[in-house]
């Protein structure tokens, strides 16, 4: 049997180096490098209107009204179409606003420049509308099954404020456009939908012209 003393004695060493051992665990565990956080890139679809604004037709305003994505594309994640039922989402790469949030505000400045209406107004405004415009973006990803495109579809409503009204869809314009990518970047792809949504507002400012010379009365006039 051992000795009492000696047994003191190894359970007290024991419990030093137990309590040194906690004390070096927990200054290297503080002094631990922390994990990079996942590092994203940020990405904007924003295109701008050029050229002279076209003669004012109404003195009316418009209001931009909801704007809605068809999924998987109303997240912030690129997506990529990879095979015919394959879409796979880059966490890596997302854009700065949502898809409904950049084609809400392009669609608003762009139509501010052309001056069709009077002014366009956000969905915020708290204007009574006469006019409303909602839109759906039902495409909004870069194809690489074949070569690479960007592809966006939307769908404009505009649509008269009253309720006296069977029908208040003035227009329903449909659009769908596809532009070639100089490679597979994200930046392309970027880029390409600008260039595809730009190609869609231009087209339908044309449409949207010819409705505001033919409007309903505003509501009460």
């Amino acid at each position: 049997m051992m000795p009492m003393k000696t047994q003191v004695m190894k359970n007290s060493r024991l419990s030093k180096f137990t309590a040194v051992a906690f004390i070096v665990l927990a200054l290297s565990a503080c002094s631990l490098p922390k994990r990079p956080a996942l590092e994203t890139t940020s990405w904007m679809v924003a295109p701008e209107r050029t050229g002279a604004p076209y003669k004012p037709r109404t003195d009316v305003w418009l209001k931009m009204g909801s704007v809605s994505t068809a999924p998987p594309f109303d997240g912030k994640s690129l997506v990529y179409r990879l095979g015919d039922q394959r879409y796979e989402k880059d966490f890596y790469n997302i854009y700065s606003a949502l898809p409904n949030e950049m084609v809400s505000n392009a669609t608003r400045q762009w139509l501010n420049n052309a001056q069709i209406f009077s002014m366009t107004v956000g969905q915020g405004n708290s204007f009574f509308p006469y006019y409303i415009l909602q839109t759906s973006v039902e495409e909004f990803y870069g194809d690489y099954r074949v070569r690479p495109e960007a592809v966006v579809t939307v769908e404009f409503f505009l649509t008269a404020t009253d309720p006296q009204k069977r029908n208040p869809v003035i227009g329903k314009n449909r659009y769908s456009k596809r532009v070639a990518l100089k490679d597979n970047t994200p930046q392309a792809l970027a880029l390409g939908q600008q260039e595809a949504l730009a190609q869609i507002l231009k087209e339908y400012e044309v449409v949207l012209y010819k409705y505001a010379g033919n409007l309903p009365p505003p509501l009460g006039q």
